[in-house]
């Protein structure tokens, strides 16, 4: 079928009605051979917003702040990539600290698990949801008796600076918050990697990973729910990565954002 209505004739599709069951890009009907010009429109807009995502800058000091205020130790450091542009170019400097960072991370600790918080490829995910995952997280973490070195806030970083950050620090377990590839719906999706015994080169065959963490996605609670599972079965059997699966059961409700349902309490 098609509407006449306007300047042009849109040719519309009998699938319209499953729009509404996703954000994916279907059924966007079309002009002659070309997408009508609302959808076009659209499609650049989410395209400006993926590469603004990319392209943000953090405010680590303010980042660092917001997570203290949890009631937790952290720190600043930065990656080996001086500027965004590196970083971009470089994906190696990103996943090892700068010297001047080594110098600031204090060694020869010990803790149970070790959380660091980067940018990554979202700064837009890390900002939006990093502390409101880890107000759940930390009070099942004190809980459990873990003891948690300074939470580690990381400019210009990839996963794999987690590795060198957890064995700095003597952590059994590393945990890293990181901002995830932005898609032309989810620019602000945050990822979370947990490595058993982290050291220094280390590949992604050892981690283990819980995605697409945002309010539109996988909610806090639930997204801890699923880590927790992950740390205490790591800590258990001693590793994580392929040897690991995620066999965390559902939780009871569908409300994923309330934290009170994270122990079905």
């Amino acid at each position: 079928m098609s509407d006449t209505s306007g300047k042009g004739a849109v040719t519309r599709t009998p699938w319209e009605g499953l729009r509404a069951l996703t954000p994916a890009r279907i059924a966007l009907g079309r002009a002659g051979t070309s997408l009508p010009t609302a959808p076009h429109l659209e499609f650049q807009l989410a395209h400006a917003r993926a590469r603004k995502a990319v392209h943000l800058e953090i405010d680590g000091t303010a980042l660092a702040a917001g997570i203290g205020a949890l009631g937790v130790d952290t720190l600043v450091v930065e990656s080996a990539a001086e500027t965004r542009a590196i970083y971009l170019q470089r994906p190696d400097y990103g996943r090892r600290l700068s010297e001047a960072a080594r110098a600031r991370l204090p060694e020869g600790g010990t803790c149970d698990l070790a959380i660091v918080v980067g940018d990554g490829l979202s700064g837009q995910a890390v900002e939006r949801n990093a502390i409101p995952l880890l107000e759940v997280l930390i009070p099942e973490i004190a809980r459990r008796g873990w003891s948690l070195g300074p939470v580690a806030v990381v400019t210009q970083a990839r996963v794999a600076i987690g590795d060198e950050i957890g064995a700095r620090l003597g952590a059994r377990m590393v945990l890293v918050l990181i901002g995830e590839r932005p898609g032309l719906s989810s620019p602000d999706s945050l990822g979370a990697y947990l490595t058993h015994a982290p050291r220094a080169g280390l590949t992604d065959e050892s981690r283990n990973c819980v995605s697409n963490i945002r309010p539109a996605g996988l909610g806090y609670a639930e997204a801890a729910h699923k880590l927790l599972f992950l740390m205490d079965e790591a800590l258990r059997r001693g590793l994580t990565g392929i040897g690991l699966k995620d066999e965390a059961e559902a939780l009871a409700t569908p409300d994923t954002s309330r934290a009170d349902f994270l122990l079905g309490g």
